[in-house]
């Protein structure tokens, strides 16, 4: 924790900045909390909103530097779906001061490593650099941030790449367009019914405007976090941020309208036909929010079920009946609930009911009989050490601080998250499997090969 002198030293260091601070850029310190069990995260806060988290590891000569924003296809209307990953892409366009290219090819001559990242939550921009480059980094980033340039060629450009990425990663994959349907047939009301990268009709009519407002309303400094890890001091940093972040105005966030999805009482079940060599099954069960206190033990559940070739399902549908090629599963990490996925692949000519009605057996057993407390150890041990090991770098620290900020306002939020699994007792595991499994409010989608023109004459 910080220490007297410490403090001293940011009192005087943060009356000078104060002086004469830009017109938005006065500083305060919000406070200090630990980070594991020897480092801090140290919180500021611009005039304008701005949030700076700084957790310090001189451990490795390397700075992370992650801007959050809070906007993700959450915060979208019908109609105008996928603007959030539309940004995504326009913001390693051309900005007032820097023209297309230039922003990705001064980073990468500084040695750094950057990439961004959309989901349903937020919106991440993430930058990794020798600590020497990171007032290049603020001032290329604080850039983006209120001088982009948005205008009808590069919405244009940016709305053919979106859609091309569509076609590619979505409507011709099997797997990922069967989850897109899977969560628009569970999702009937809240926005994570439609999916991230957006419906192409959306795409395809996005307008300059959508543009120009979406980016002046939620990319604003009221609406960001920046996160930063590693090898910088607080009198280093803070007045690289107020440099280039002070001037820039807050924005009028809008309150979200939010519907919460009402309960589902009855199955909902959908069929497909997709080019694919086997049949194929994706079941989805409402899961709670990242935040609630059934999630750590229903992460477990997933765990002993789905994880790894000792899991259940991979031992019983793979290795013993052999109907399987695959079988996993994800419980989504959002701010409201989401959905426990499912997701198997048959062998040979298996059906998608074959897998279901064995998929569902295995979770019956879950549901009357308490889970072993070797199994029980083994998907703690496993979860904990995926979890650790997005701590080792000051990329994975800034990543993991930004999420949990951003997600749940506490960044510290991974260790309580590790603390929680070592309480998770196999009676949380059936608590959890009772209440969450329940067949009347799942969402399955039913995968079918499509079957080619002569194929059946053929036959």
């Amino acid at each position: 924790m910080t220490t007297k002198p410490r403090q001293a030293a940011r009192a005087r260091l943060l009356a000078r900045l104060n002086e004469s601070p830009p017109p938005f850029g006065r500083i305060e310190h919000r406070g200090t909390s630990a980070f594991g069990p020897s480092l801090s995260l140290e919180r500021f806060r611009l005039a304008n909103g701005l949030e700076l988290l700084l957790c310090e590891d001189k451990s490795a000569p390397v700075v992370a530097f992650h801007t959050w924003y809070r906007v993700g296809s959450r915060h979208e209307q019908r109609g105008k779906t996928g603007l959030a990953h539309l940004f995504e892409h326009l913001m390693f366009n051309e900005t007032e001061n820097l023209k297309s290219g230039e922003f990705d090819r001064r980073l990468e001559e500084a040695g750094a490593e950057s990439n961004a990242g959309t989901w349903l939550d937020w919106t991440h921009y993430h930058v990794a650099v020798p600590k020497s480059q990171l007032p290049l980094v603020v001032r290329l980033e604080s850039e983006r941030m209120g001088r982009l340039v948005v205008r009808e060629p590069q919405v244009q450009s940016e709305k053919e790449v979106v859609a091309n990425e569509r076609r590619y990663r979505v409507d011709d994959d099997v797997e990922s367009s069967v989850s897109e349907l899977l969560w628009a047939t569970a999702f009937q009301t809240h926005p994570y019914h439609w999916p991230t990268i957006g419906w192409m009709a959306d795409i395809e009519a996005f307008a300059t405007e959508d543009c120009v407002s979406f980016y002046r309303t939620f990319y604003a400094p009221n609406n960001a976090l920046l996160v930063v890890a590693g090898d910088v001091s607080e009198r280093t940093l803070l007045p690289l941020v107020q440099r280039g972040y002070g001037g820039l105005e807050p924005s009028v966030i809008p309150p979200e309208e939010l519907r919460p999805e009402p309960p589902q009482v009855d199955e909902r079940r959908r069929e497909v036909h997709k080019p694919t060599s086997s049949q194929k099954v994706a079941i989805g069960y409402k899961s709670p929010g990242l935040g609630d206190f059934d999630y750590a033990p229903l992460t477990v559940l997933s765990e002993i079920l789905f994880g790894g070739r000792a899991s259940r399902l991979h031992e019983r549908l793979v290795r013993e009946l052999e109907i399987a090629s695959e079988v996993r599963a994800f419980v989504s990490p959002f701010r409201d609930p989401g959905l426990f996925e499912i997701f198997a692949a048959a062998v040979g000519s298996h059906t998608a009911e074959t897998l279901l009605s064995a998929i569902d057996h295995e979770l019956a057993m879950v549901r009357e009989q308490p889970v072993s407390e070797a199994e029980l150890a083994r998907a703690c041990a496993r979860l904990e050490l995926g979890g650790v090991s997005g701590l080792e770098t000051a990329d994975g620290k800034a990543s993991t601080i930004g999420f949990y900020e951003t997600v749940l306002g506490r960044p510290n939020a991974a260790f309580e998250r590790l603390d929680a699994l070592h309480r998770v007792t196999a009676s949380d595991v059936r608590r959890v499997a009772r209440r969450y499994l329940i067949e009347s409010s799942r969402s399955v989608v039913l995968v079918r090969p499509t079957v080619e023109r002569g194929t059946e004459a053929a036959q």
